[in-house]
């Protein structure tokens, strides 16, 4: 054979040659993942031919087993399908593969161990071909990608394999990853360099999109119906670039030296023929759609709780093991909603099925405990020696009141007891034993001792502070002070608030003290108790036409009580009100006139219609009486209500 005639034998078979060589290396770069040299069963499952079933079908269509393929991936419906491309360049749809699990919710993925099955656009290499597979054969999406990676999204491993068990892939039965397996290896061996995944929450209908009108992944979602659109209009899968954190679809830029990058602003672009204008206009009819959705559309819950999802032919056959399926299922499934696996060659639990074919499964709220409080602190034997402990509350009505709680080596004045049986004990001894007042010495008690006796609860610092007298140590030093049970007698306790001489009357007119609060135990803050001001003795004061009466100053004893001011005197008082003098244990104090007193006192009195009536009694007896001011001409009131114009 001369050279001339092996060139023609040569030229003409350079297309065979050329495939026999990318076959070759096909199978070279997957049989290098097995690291034998010989068969293996590995490499028995990846070489394995398309079923003649298959073939009839891609010659039906119109396809070449070796012509280009698209996956697209529809989460919702639980699908998955292979498009080819025919034989006048159209891609059309070759066969739908039902996905026996599916994991995550609807939504991208976003971090490693969400179980989110990830969503956009992945590009399949030969190198992401997995014959080694643990779920029997696989290939590997590519996420993140560019736009993955500009928003700060991570992961690995995230297949389409067999098996039926997913967590964040896309889990088929072995027969179907088999067949598709074998699909896009002849795609690669047919000269394509890669295949592209399209992965969707759904398929891409206005009426999906309004149906999640609600869900906060709708804006991602009407990024890739672009894509989708792009498909559907173009019937070729569309070129994918990013830019702006977002992708863009057939996109050409108006420079040709600027190139789009995932996270630069978009350059200037342009898109083929009327493919723009096509995009906006439906993206403006979902956006009509959305906004004139009443609350009688129908809206899919944002989570279901279910952890992905399942075909319904297979979760027929979990039901029903006799029912048939596109492939085999392993000894045990776990379906969407349960936290447990069934067994695939016995009816799965009725509740099972409901929790996979329901459209959301109710989940228990991860809300933290509160802290314990204080009452269910455990007993007393169970704490560390010094835990700080609480006083216990009142058992009842008829529980005595517990003293109040002090600081260790703090005397305070305290009143005895209390409750309902010491009301009743001092109600029948009243009538027995009358209340003798404490008697004490005028020289040794000042009036802010005096004052605190009668209004101050025992116990509180204002007690403590009253009974310290003038002069003596400070209120931080350690002092003893009288017990009132030592002074008094036991008709000044207080009361608990209920008593039968309260109720029925009688008994001792005793006044009943205010309760004192129960304190915390900590000790008394030195803090200066002011001197009780002087009560100054109140004047009656009149109009201008009344008399000023005068009141000697009287200095009374300790033990005297204050008289009560007649009647006639707050009546001559007219409209302002007279207050009797309280006379403070003792000290004396004078009386400063008021200003209207002192005008009044410049002004001839007008004696008092018992003045005048006096008056004229004594001047007929002829014995003056003192301390009468004496009558001035003009009229006289002779009785209440009367008067006489005859000068006397």
């Amino acid at each position: 054979m001369n050279l001339s005639a092996f060139s023609r034998l040569v030229g003409g078979g350079a297309a065979r040659w050329r495939m026999a060589l990318l076959s070759g290396v096909a199978a070279l770069s997957l049989a290098g993942c097995t690291g034998d040299d010989g068969p293996s069963p590995m490499m028995s499952k990846a070489m394995k031919t398309l079923s003649p079933q298959t073939v009839a079908l891609l010659q039906e269509k119109g396809m070449s087993t070796d012509s280009p393929l698209v996956v697209r991936i529809f989460k919702e419906e639980s699908e998955l399908e292979v498009w080819k491309q025919t034989t006048n360049g159209d891609y059309a749809l070759l066969k739908t593969y039902p996905i026996c699990r599916w994991s995550g919710e609807l939504g991208p993925k976003k971090t490693e161990g969400d179980r989110q099955a990830p969503e956009g656009f992945y590009t399949i290499t030969p190198g992401q071909m997995n014959p080694n597979s643990s779920y029997y054969l696989s290939f590997d999406l590519g996420f993140p990608n560019p736009y993955d990676k500009a928003l700060g999204r991570y992961g690995s491993n995230l297949m389409v394999h067999g098996d039926c068990s997913s967590r964040g892939c896309y889990a088929m039965t072995d027969e179907q990853v088999q067949e598709i397996f074998a699909l896009g290896r002849e795609s690669f061996r047919g000269g394509q360099r890669s295949f592209q995944v399209q992965a969707y929450p759904f398929r891409m209908t206005p009426e999906n999109m309004v149906r999640h009108r609600n869900n906060p992944n709708l804006a991602f979602w009407k990024m890739l119906k672009e894509g989708s659109d792009t498909f559907d209009l173009t019937k070729a899968p569309p070129k994918v670039d990013y830019c702006s954190k977002r992708y863009v679809f057939n996109a050409t830029p108006v420079d040709p030296s600027q190139k789009f990058q995932a996270s630069s602003p978009c350059p200037a672009y342009t898109q083929p023929g009327d493919l723009g204008e096509e995009l906006a206009a439906r993206q403006r009819d979902v956006a009509t759609r959305i906004a004139s959705a009443g609350a009688l559309v129908p809206v899919a819950p944002v989570k279901t709780g279910k952890d992905g999802g399942m075909h319904k032919v297979f979760l027929a056959k979990l039901e029903n093991p006799e029912l048939k399926a596109p492939g085999s299922l392993p000894p045990v499934v776990k379906p969407p909603g349960s936290d447990y696996g069934v067994a695939t060659n016995e009816p799965a639990p009725a509740e099972s099925i409901a929790l996979a074919t329901a459209a959301s499964v109710p989940t228990t709220a991860d809300v933290p405990l509160p802290s314990p409080r204080p009452t269910d602190l455990p007993p007393l034997s169970s704490q560390p020696a010094g835990t700080p402990t609480l006083p216990e509350p009142a058992a009842g009505l008829l529980a005595a009141r517990s003293p109040a709680v002090t600081a260790p080596g703090t005397e305070v004045a305290a009143l005895e007891g209390g409750g309902f049986l010491a009301s009743v004990k001092s109600f029948f001894s009243a009538a027995t034993s009358p209340a003798t007042p404490p008697t004490t010495s005028p020289a040794t008690e000042t009036p802010a001792s005096a004052a605190a006796a009668v209004v101050a609860p025992a116990g509180t610092p204002a007690a403590r502070a009253a009974a310290t007298p003038a002069g003596a140590a400070p209120a931080n030093a350690t002092t003893t002070v009288a017990s009132p049970a030592a002074e008094a007698p036991a008709a000044a306790a207080p009361s608990s608030g209920f008593s039968l001489s309260s109720l029925f009357g009688g008994g001792s007119t005793r006044v009943a003290a205010p309760v004192a609060p129960t304190v915390p135990a900590e000790a008394a803050a030195d803090v200066p108790v002011p001197p009780v001001r002087p009560v100054a003795v109140p004047q009656a004061t009149s109009r201008a036409s009344a008399a000023v009466v005068q009141h000697p100053v009287a200095t009374a004893a300790p033990s005297a009580r204050p008289a009560h001011a007649p009647a006639n005197a707050a009546a001559a008082a007219g409209s302002a009100p007279a207050y009797a003098a309280v006379p403070t244990p003792g000290a004396s104090y004078s009386t400063v006139p008021t200003p209207s007193a002192a005008a009044a006192a410049a002004t001839p009195a007008v004696p008092t219609p018992a003045q005048a009536s006096a008056a004229q009694a004594s001047a007929t007896a002829g014995q003056p009486l003192s301390g009468t001011a004496p009558a001035l001409p003009g009229a006289s009131i002779l009785t209440s209500g009367s008067f006489s114009t005859t000068v006397q």
